[in-house]
């Protein structure tokens, strides 16, 4: 059996030693609640690393959002190469739960649309915890809604081993019913396909791999991993282990009793609609509920089968549903990253799905079972959790509670960067001197962050600043979530200077680049700037040596106060330390990394078709050129469109190349300017209408 393994030359610094010393004592030592206060950029993340490698224990990793979640994972992975790092998160590009409204008389269906390659990675994630220890899940707060019975989903398993009698039939039923699709012709993840005595099974959690299964009559021959193109074989294996395309998998004879318990509660419900004169109701849970049932009488599921997942599970009316945690041994570890926000936001899942499911069965759209399909509420969550590790770089009253104010204190660090200076500036004319500043920050190379109180805001302040040649983008709730990893990767690789925000640019972003956070409109005392709201930008230039925050307020909040002497106590005792070891202080030098091409890789190759030479350098006839520049337009544009942003840009490069070469337009920086652009003003508008469309498209 595998043990957690750390590969990495560097060795624990600062207030490291001694926090990973006493967390692993607190863990050992069965302590439940602890906190570690970690100031940005005091390496929390590898502070857990050395934690988890010590204590040896399965762990799950909570984050607040997919980006934060995102990171880490890249960060773990890139620590424990051999081990099983994991991804947990809403499969959900897009989701509208179905919903009624009573006072516009109005049901809204539910709508959704499933990530293909994050389904792959939920899926993965069971399926280590199911097989091995050396297991780290970084998740979203996903974790606490209902999933598939880890009973079910384990019993359900098929297990083949080479000389072993096994009933080629008998295969093929079982994989029907683990929710695997029999298709010949069309192989991929979560299919198989039969060719004589060989059956092929891509598993649902895989993406490179596939099995080959070789039967000579009633024995399995041969099991062997092939490449499921073009059919080679990787490896022979001496046993497989194939796991449910689903988590909502339930077996044949628990299905069976599920449809007759589903029969009763629907009865016993329209009696008492009946009863009470609700005619309408009954008529409507009758009609869906029926339907569903005929469903999935014959093929074993429905759409919303998860609204019957007490039935499914065979739970108690009110017993908590099973979740990710349930997959988790007992003696598990758990961090909750950014525990301020992380902590607040369990707690709100339950009460926000309780109120739309209760209108929806009170109307008769649900049964009362619906009510079971649900999050975790805040005390089960805790049953669920034996040791936990809050961390936040200021943790709640909450946290600080379950420890008795006693915490881990890391605000020292490696690097030798101190908390960066915060200084105050009128509010009065705010825009225009954040303007000078920015000219000032981007000279020297380096990038900008902006926060603002409302999103409207964030796009007339990023417009306007693009109007004066600002390399600006804009970042909100609307902005979705893998575009939202894109805009954090350009910014750091330079495609752009500044970004602005409302309360996105906080917790757990990693942006050495970035020198100065400005916080418009500080003296507006409320959640966005609150005590623990400010001190969480401030960190996002404590990682540049030249790092330092400007508060635009016409007066001093009570919570402004509070940020700056916390900071300034921290940079006390940062200098202090800096002084006693010699240290200089150095900006961090981190790799800019595509987050999600460490979570998936791309399915597919684009191969041109066009008559555009591929060598960037390649010599154009003079004469070629107008065509060649038509073509390449046009590619710049489609690519734009169809989202792949990095090639477009790389096409727009390839224009202004030819334009300087051959037709004597100045390229950006010389002496003649050439204002705007064309290639570049083409992109921007692609960009723009692509983006628009995708909006619409979500809208609908």
């Amino acid at each position: 059996m595998k043990s957690f393994k750390l590969n990495t030359d560097l060795v624990p610094k600062g207030d490291q030693p001694a926090a990973i010393a006493e967390l692993v004592e607190g863990v050992e030592g069965g302590r439940g609640h602890q906190v570690l206060l970690g100031a940005t950029g005091t390496g929390k993340t590898f502070t857990m690393a050395h934690v988890i490698e010590q204590t040896q224990r399965p762990t799950l990793v909570l984050a607040h959002n997919k980006i934060l979640a995102a990171q880490l994972f890249g960060e773990f992975k890139e620590l424990f190469p051999d081990n099983a790092v994991e991804y947990f998160v809403s499969y959900y590009d897009y989701y509208q739960p179905e919903a009624y409204v009573p006072s516009s008389d109005t049901f809204i269906e539910k709508d959704s649309q499933i990530n293909d390659r994050i389904d792959r990675l939920r899926l993965a994630a069971t399926r280590s915890l199911l097989s091995r220890r050396d297991v780290i899940i970084v998740s979203s707060v996903s974790c606490i809604f209902g999933l598939g019975s880890a009973e079910a989903y384990y019993d359900m398993i098929v297990t083949l081993e080479p000389g072993k009698e096994a009933d080629r039939d008998a295969v093929l039923r079982k994989l029907v019913e683990i929710q695997y699709d029999r298709r010949d012709m069309d192989f991929h993840r979560g299919t198989f396909r039969v060719r004589g005595d060989v059956v092929e099974v891509f598993p649902a959690y895989e993406d490179s791999e596939a099995i080959r299964i070789e039967f000579w009559g009633d024995t399995v021959e041969k099991i062997s991993s092939i490449d499921p193109l073009r059919g080679n074989t990787i490896d022979e294996l001496d046993r497989v282990t194939i796991f449910p395309a689903t988590h909502y998998v339930t077996p044949e004879e628990q299905m069976g009793r599920a449809i007759k318990t589903i029969r009763d509660e629907l009865l016993g419900t329209l009696v008492q609609l009946r009863d009470e004169g609700r005619l309408l109701e009954a008529q409507r849970l009758e009609q869906r509920t029926l339907y569903d049932l005929e469903s999935i009488e014959e093929l074993g599921h429905c759409s919303g089968i998860e609204n019957y997942s007490r039935h499914l599970t065979g739970r108690a009316p009110g017993e908590p549903p099973p979740t990710l945690l349930e997959y988790f041994p007992d003696d598990f570890l758990m961090f909750i990253d950014e525990s301020h926000v992380t902590v607040p936001q369990i707690g709100a899942m339950f009460k926000g799905d309780r109120a739309r499911k209760t209108t929806l069965v009170e109307y008769g759209f649900r049964l009362p079972s619906a009510l079971d399909n649900r999050p975790l509420n805040f005390d089960e969550f805790n049953d669920n959790v034996h040791q936990l590790v809050y961390v936040s770089a200021t943790p709640g009253d909450y946290e600080l509670e379950q420890t008795e104010g006693v915490v881990v204190e890391q605000v020292i660090r490696p690097t030798g960067l101190v908390d960066p200076v915060v200084e105050i500036r009128p509010a009065t004319d705010q825009v225009d001197d954040l303007l000078a500043e920015i000219r000032r920050v981007v000279a020297d190379g380096e990038r900008v962050l902006v926060t603002t109180l409302t999103k409207r805001m964030a796009e007339d302040l990023t417009e306007y600043y693009e109007e004066l040649d600002v390399r600006v983008r804009y970042m909100h709730a609307d902005t979705d979530t893998l575009e939202r990893v894109e805009i954090l990767r350009d910014l750091r690789s330079g495609e752009f200077d500044v970004l602005v925000g409302i309360n996105l640019l906080r917790e757990g972003l990693d942006i050495p680049e970035v020198s100065l956070v400005a916080i418009l409109d500080a003296d507006q005392e409320g959640f966005l700037r609150a005590t623990r709201s400010l001190i969480q930008p401030f960190g996002r230039a404590a990682r540049n040596v030249n790092g330092r925050v400007v508060l635009y307020a016409d007066r001093i909040t009570r919570s402004m106060k509070a940020a700056m002497d916390e900071t300034e106590r921290r940079r006390v005792r940062q200098l202090a330390y800096n002084d006693e070891h010699g240290i200089t202080p150095e900006t961090i030098r981190k790799d800019i990394q595509d987050i999600m091409s460490s979570i998936y890789e791309a399915d597919y190759l684009s191969i041109p078709t066009s008559t555009v030479p591929d060598d960037p350098n390649a010599d154009v006839a003079p004469e070629d050129v107008p065509r060649v520049l038509d073509e390449l337009g046009k590619r710049m544009t489609q690519l734009a469109a169809d989202l792949k942003y990095e090639e477009a840009a790389e096409v727009r490069d390839r224009i202004l190349e030819l334009e300087q070469r051959h037709l004597g337009i100045p390229a950006a920086g010389d002496d003649a300017k050439r204002s705007p652009k064309a290639a570049s003003k083409t992109l921007k508008k692609a960009t723009s209408r692509s983006r628009v469309q995708r909006k619409k498209q979500r809208r609908r």
